[in-house]
């Protein structure tokens, strides 16, 4: 396919430096990456809820993920640039869709959000909790076309015309050893935000020319974007987010995820690793699901060579120390139960004197809630925990 080439080829940094030219932050998440046994423990966190409430309980006035936040609750630098254009839990639309209320219903409100979904929050809050998607842009191949088809063309130059402002600190960063991760929407995601999962769930029986068509079009994007990206350094990571499972197992069969979507992550994966300025340089890559993942984690070890994955949702029966132990050269994120924060300090003892000690001897290990820590965690008890892992993380 012709690839977008409105710029000059720029200078780009080849071979992975030597080591002793790594940040310390580069230093821990590479080596967490070749999952070396008694590695310090990354210091970093999944996400936030509880912000607000946080400040009302005497947190100074800080920006997450700010170099003052990674200071007051004791985090690394990142040592890792991530990589966008190609969505997370939506699509990259150009241009998104026009967000405004659709239906005034008193003390809740339909909006159409820049997805184009239309959803019905309460008024004057939109996070910490699960909004309800009424409708979504695309029910079938007339609205694929009309709605969101021409949204995802990867020739549109908007989509690439600000890459030389923030490119220069990406490649400078890789040259501290600074892992580069490619992040993108998974199929499922993808295709949850446009259909609705249970649209999207009938759609593979009964529209599969609509799957395709639509998968189709995200091997098209992902293609483009990453090989300019490509341009310029080489990838450590490919990110996938997916979320295709619930808290008893997949949404969807491993037989269908590997008759209708894997084709597609397959042929990406081919083009990015034939594209690699480094060719010597492994290429990690990480499935992110909530839910029961156990189930899928030796399918997509097997299928698409995963070695990393999070969140690993204690609420949905995953045990990072047992699955440590099962699957030994896996990279695990997550793991830690938000609900357990809530508790006190002996709860958090309990918890994280069971899964750190372990994990840092198994190595491969980062640490962080399995989902954003929700406003039920007090701050008190969140920075005990952050006290315990930066004593048990060491």
């Amino acid at each position: 396919m012709t690839q977008c080439r409105a710029m000059n080829t720029p200078a780009v940094v080849h071979p992975l430096p030597p080591r002793e030219q790594w940040t310390e932050a580069a230093r821990r998440r590479r080596d967490t990456y070749a999952v070396t046994p008694d590695t310090p423990l990354l210091r970093t966190e999944f996400g936030y809820y509880c912000w607000d409430e946080w400040k009302q309980q005497g947190m100074p006035d800080l920006n997450q993920w700010s170099p003052e936040a990674a200071e007051y609750f004791h985090y690394d630098e990142p040592g890792f640039v991530q990589l966008g254009g190609l969505g997370w839990c939506e699509p990259e639309y150009m241009p998104r869709f026009d967000i405004k209320i659709i239906e005034d219903r008193g003390d809740t409100e339909v909006e159409q959000d820049w997805a184009g979904r239309k959803v019905l929050y309460f008024k004057g809050r939109r996070n910490g909790f699960m909004p309800e998607y009424l409708d979504t842009p695309v029910h079938d191949m007339a609205s694929w076309k009309k709605h969101a088809e021409w949204r995802l063309d990867p020739q549109d130059p908007r989509r690439y015309e600000n890459i030389n402002n923030w490119m220069p600190a990406v490649r400078a960063a890789a040259a501290r050893g600074e892992m580069m991760v490619q992040g993108l929407a998974g199929s499922f995601m993808y295709l949850r935000a446009m259909l609705g999962p249970e649209r999207l769930l009938y759609a593979f029986y009964d529209q599969p020319e609509l799957i395709e068509a639509m998968m189709v079009r995200w091997l098209e994007l992902a293609d483009a974007v990453t090989a300019e990206h490509q341009r310029h350094v080489t990838f450590d990571e490919i990110f996938f987010a997916e979320d295709n499972c619930y808290n008893n197992g997949p949404l969807v069969a491993p037989a269908m995820i590997s008759e209708m979507l894997h084709p597609y992550y397959k042929e990406l994966l081919k083009r990015v690793k034939a594209r690699q300025l480094d060719p010597t340089r492994k290429l990690h890559v990480q499935i992110d699901t909530d839910g029961a993942c156990h189930p899928l984690i030796p399918f997509y070890m097997d299928e698409l060579d995963m070695d990393a994955m999070s969140p690993f949702e204690v609420a949905s029966g995953c045990d990072v120390v047992a699955i440590g132990r099962e699957f030994p050269n896996l990279v695990i994120r997550g793991g830690i139960d938000k609900r357990v924060l809530s508790l006190g300090p002996r709860a958090i003892d309990e918890m994280v004197e069971r899964i750190l000690p372990a994990m840092r001897a198994r190595g491969g290990y980062i640490p962080c809630c399995d989902h954003g820590v929700p406003a039920e965690v007090s701050l008190e008890n969140y920075l005990y925990y952050r006290k315990r892992c930066v004593e048990l993380g060491e």
